[in-house]
């Protein structure tokens, strides 16, 4: 514990934590050491780790139930990981033009992961093995900043709200068809509260992204013009990180409180290989 040190990355989130190897057995003060540290900066990051998918999700367990893939749900099947980048099992590389590369453009809007589910995701772990030597970089930024610099009356008119978010409105954007009927069937519109609070510290954050589709009881037109406004007052200039991957790096980030998106890359002329894990939340927002 003496040797942990904590770098603040970012006025809004975000630390560097060193002195913690994430490949051992951790015991449950660490444990909470590191979900304190999620708690205060919502996105943690710690260089030079040895890691593989067995220690990855072994390390998922510590902190939560694991969430099966969505995708490969859709499929029948039961799958822990994701694969971030264009880098396959087999080795080889998915240019700019496949369509596996073009579906993972939809992760280049504003989002929370699995927001789309009734009891969306908490923690997302990402371990970087290949990364491109330019772009490739993932941004955030915190709705809970975003929650504190409302006016009053904008708190009050938000506050009691609730938002239907919906993963095929969302993937749509990237391509009509870009989600199959099956997987379309396992992913059905959920409700969720617009600002949610962190159980653990009471902390106010607003719950948005490419996955919310309308405020129930709204016009879309009122629906789109509230969602839109908030996420453009969250991604500010001044208020977003720009997270540059490297080789090594474990990445532990929170869901309920940071949107993210993909900058984008070159994926005919670089390789990238990053792994992610999720867990799941302690349940649905309706009833936090």
């Amino acid at each position: 514990m003496a040797n942990i040190r904590i770098e603040r990355l970012h006025p809004d989130l975000g630390a560097r934590i060193t002195g913690v190897d994430l490949t051992r057995d951790l015991d449950d003060a660490m444990v909470e050491t590191v979900r304190e540290a999620v708690d205060a900066y919502s996105f943690v990051v710690f260089p030079d780790q040895r890691m593989d998918d067995a220690a990855q999700l072994t390390l998922t367990k510590r902190f939560g139930e694991p969430e099966p893939s969505h995708v490969a749900k859709g499929e029948g099947k039961l799958e822990y990981f994701g694969t971030i980048g264009n880098v396959q099992p087999d080795g080889t590389v998915l240019g700019n033009s496949h369509k596996k590369t073009i579906f993972l453009t939809g992760n280049n809007m504003w989002h929370s992961d699995a927001s789309f589910k009734e009891t969306p995701a908490f923690l997302s772990i990402m371990c970087a093995y290949e990364t491109p030597a330019e772009g490739g970089a993932t941004l955030f930024a915190s709705t809970r900043s975003t929650y504190e610099r409302l006016s009053p009356e904008r708190k009050a008119e938000v506050d009691p709200l609730i938002v239907i978010h919906d993963y095929v409105y969302s993937r749509s954007k990237v391509a009509p068809d870009a989600v199959s009927p099956q997987l379309a069937a396992t992913l059905p519109p959920v409700r969720h509260r617009l600002v949610r609070r962190n159980p653990r510290t009471g902390a106010p954050n607003l719950f948005i992204g490419s996955h919310a589709k309308a405020i129930e009881g709204w016009s879309d037109a009122k629906s789109r013009a509230l969602l839109d406004e908030l996420v453009e007052e969250a991604v500010g200039e001044a208020h977003v990180y720009a997270h540059r991957w490297q080789p090594g790096e474990v990445v532990f980030w929170d869901n309920r409180c940071l949107l993210h998106r993909g900058a984008g890359y070159d994926a005919d002329k670089y390789r990238r290989y990053m792994r992610q894990t999720r867990t799941r939340g302690e349940g649905p927002t309706l009833g936090e």
